[in-house]
């Protein structure tokens, strides 16, 4: 049988605002409110809403075996609590048919996995554990910023608990080989990678509305024959997009909603059925080892790591931005750490990225005029940022002092998180003792 995945990513980007050189120790305030709270009531009344609702209608259809998956930032779950609780309350809904799985992923959608691997832990674990409370589901699959993979961060993946990463189809990763296989990691056979099909989802998500596509219109009935048409030994179809697909990059007039609708019917009509990332894992065999020695992302026609850390300009800021992990994590100041968070969304590097710029205008949704005009401007508020987190320190401590204190800190803090996570195990079993110590004679 063959079997589509379809798994979408909800994040909200934190837009910083105008942000000068005079406002360095002045003002410690760093977003554009208007702009993050303009974003989040058009996605709210546009996408999430009545796509939620969409996805309720097919979720609950007797006749439907559909199914969907969904990668969601601690940064939009916590904006959501604060301006849009309705939108936790639809997801929440989603969450109770048990038919829903929610995928574990960096809480600030950040580059941590690449430059900091204690901060990538932290966030992943963090982003999870967010989830589980809203929503009564522990995440068992993780889903990397912009898809970033590689086998170092596999391993890292496996260090955390998971069992299975969800990754992109790279040419030059993949070669000949299917993306509609499950896949081991090359030296650790715990680990299984699903493939992101870049095809089908691009169509999906970059054409839809291209009437100059050669496939334009896309409807439900040819989408899912394309899957139905594929060799038969082919079972997995990992569709992966960002939400905002339905209702924002395809507004509803496009036809988006009514098309989404009519997949299950096709779906069946072409002998393909929904699954989600989990039950794909548990009912299919890995076919062979995927070698991934660098990272890789699903960002450009080369999927490299080039749009968020290929320039000078953007090195510069996130060499700079991680060099202050450790002492943000001293102090529970928990303004800072928000700040720390929000400072770490990929977009602010993405946007110092010079394709983006062209000389007849910016495109891609970037404010700026320039990746210089972006670098100046996120270097301000970091350098305000950092002045707040060195305010923390005495000034007459030395860095050469400073770092073994930093590094005591940081292992009392893993051996605190053991003995909880210790304690949560005992906690467990020490009911089930109990029990059968009161049969005891």
């Amino acid at each position: 049988m063959k079997n589509v995945n379809f798994i979408f990513l909800v994040h909200e980007e934190p837009v910083l605002k105008h942000y000068t050189f005079v406002d360095i120790d002045n003002d410690h305030y760093y977003y554009d409110d208007y702009a993050n709270d303009n974003n989040l009531k058009n996605k709210s009344e546009k996408c999430y809403l009545p796509a939620n609702r969409l996805m309720l209608d097919m979720l609950e259809n007797a006749d439907s075996n559909f199914r969907v998956s969904f990668a969601i930032s601690g940064i939009a779950l916590e904006r959501f609590e604060e301006s849009a609780p309705e939108v936790i309350d639809s997801f929440d809904t989603l969450a109770k048919t048990g038919k829903v799985e929610f995928l574990a992923m960096p809480y600030s959608y950040s580059l941590s996995s690449v430059f900091d691997a204690n901060e990538f832990r932290r966030q992943v674990l963090q982003q999870s554990r967010k989830i589980e409370q809203l929503f009564g589901y522990k995440p068992n699959v993780l889903f990397n910023t912009s898809m970033i993979y590689s086998d170092e961060i596999g391993k890292k993946a496996l260090d955390m608990g998971f069992r299975t990463i969800i990754t992109e189809g790279a040419k030059h990763i993949m070669g000949y080989k299917s993306p509609h296989f499950v896949y081991n990691h090359p030296y650790i056979s715990k680990m299984k990678l699903l493939i992101r099909d870049n095809v089908l989802s691009d169509n999906f998500n970059f054409r839809f509305s291209q009437w100059e596509w050669d496939e334009y219109p896309l409807t439900a009935d040819k989408f899912m024959s394309w899957i139905g048409k594929s060799p038969d030994k082919e079972s997995v179809f990992n569709v992966m997009c960002g939400y905002d697909i339905l209702g924002i990059t395809n507004n509803e007039h496009s036809g988006i909603f009514e098309f989404f609708r009519a997949l299950p019917d096709y779906a069946d009509r072409n002998g393909v059925s929904f699954s989600t990332p989990l039950d794909t894992i548990a009912q299919n065999t890995p076919i062979g080892t995927l070698p991934v020695p660098d990272p890789i992302s699903w960002t450009n026609d080369d999927k490299s790591l080039t749009a968020y850390c290929g320039n000078e300009l953007q090195n510069e800021a996130l060499n700079k931005l991680y060099a202050m992990s450790k002492k943000v994590h001293v102090f529970p100041d928990s303004l800072l750490q928000a700040d720390w968070l929000r400072l770490q969304d990929v977009s602010h590097f993405y946007f110092m990225d010079s394709h983006l710029y062209t000389s007849e205008g910016n495109r891609m949704g970037t404010h700026y005029e320039s990746e210089y005009n972006a670098f100046v401007n996120y270097m301000n508020v970091l350098s305000d940022f950092i002045g707040r987190v060195e305010a923390q320190f005495p000034k007459s401590i030395a860095d050469e002092e400073l770092n073994p204190l930093l590094q005591t800190i940081e292992k009392q803090n893993e051996e605190i998180a053991h003995l909880r996570k210790e304690i949560s195990r005992l906690k467990k079993i020490v009911p089930s003792d109990r029990k059968n110590t009161k049969n005891r004679p």
